[in-house]
């Protein structure tokens, strides 16, 4: 029933982060000097820009071990503010959800919380990406929702799909010199890494296009390897094309678009691709 989303985006959040505000809220759990001064000194440490040393008096190391910890005491103010209030939330480091059952409650949290949060934490709110929204229309880690039979579901949000395609589409380039084993690992990561992250989402149709999809890149990969007209001749035989089918096949050359729908290259099967080592990505999504 709380279908009013408030998306507040926090503008460069680990670049403006007030390192004395931080450190403030930092000494009020922490006792020990020791950790409270070599914190200090993680902070500002500096950074070399194109060979120069430069000083950071502001924000935390973007990548560091201990900017996430960081940012969580920061931001559990917030965290606090919100509960107060009585509001339902969700926040993931400096990404932060507000749900509200209305567009006017929507409109009044959006005002009243960026203001506290510039005020009270010293921090940026972007006002140009922070919005008012609904569910169908959100963004959120990587998710969009939808609707079905009464109740909301997490998908992949279309651009992180995109984004997937993209990444597997660049580690099958045919012009990509790399032994198979390597090219296999590491789509192999890429498959298994993109799943683990998004396996709560409902995505069974979008797996089975782009396992389609990436077994005719493969073939195409293979082909290529194959180089001469003798070779894809011998590969074809080998998966027991028949001779005619073979060549017609062969016959296409390097025209790989063409041969990759040919029924003879389409022999390089599911089956054949697992066992050189590609996980399906349909098959890890559904276990």
């Amino acid at each position: 029933g709380y279908t009013y989303i408030v998306d507040i985006d926090l503008e460069k959040f680990f670049d403006n982060v007030p390192q004395d505000k931080l450190m403030y809220l930092v000494g009020k759990t922490v006792k020990d000097p020791d950790v409270i001064s070599l914190v200090t000194k993680y902070l500002r440490a500096g950074v070399m820009v194109k060979g120069k040393y430069e000083e950071t008096t502001i924000g935390t190391p973007q990548g560091g071990n201990l900017s996430p910890l960081l940012s969580n005491i920061m931001l559990n103010e917030l965290d606090k503010e919100l509960e107060a209030r009585g509001l339902h939330f969700v926040r993931y480091a400096d990404d932060c959800i507000i749900t509200v059952a209305s567009s006017a409650a929507a409109n009044r949290v959006m005002h009243t919380v960026t203001s506290w949060i510039e005020r009270k934490l010293s921090l940026k709110v972007n006002a140009t990406k922070s919005k008012v929204t609904k569910p169908t229309r959100l963004k959120y880690l990587g998710f969009g929702f939808v609707k079905m039979n009464g109740k909301w579901e997490a998908r992949p949000h279309k651009d992180s799909i995109n984004r997937f395609k993209r990444k597997l589409k660049k580690l099958t380039y045919r012009s990509w010199s790399v032994p198979m084993d390597y090219r296999i690992l590491r789509l192999n990561q890429v498959i298994r890494g993109w799943i683990n992250y998004f396996r709560i989402g409902k995505m069974k149709k979008n797996m089975t296009k782009i396992d389609e999809h990436l077994r005719n890149r493969m073939r195409i990969v293979i082909w290529k390897q194959w180089k001469t007209s003798e070779k894809r001749m011998w590969g074809l035989k080998k998966l027991g094309v028949p001779e005619w089918m073979a060549r017609q096949s062969v016959g296409f050359a390097d025209h790989y678009q063409a041969v990759a729908k040919t029924a003879g290259l389409r022999k390089i099967t599911k089956e054949i691709l697992a066992k050189r080592g590609l996980i399906s990505c349909l098959d890890y999504y559904m276990n």
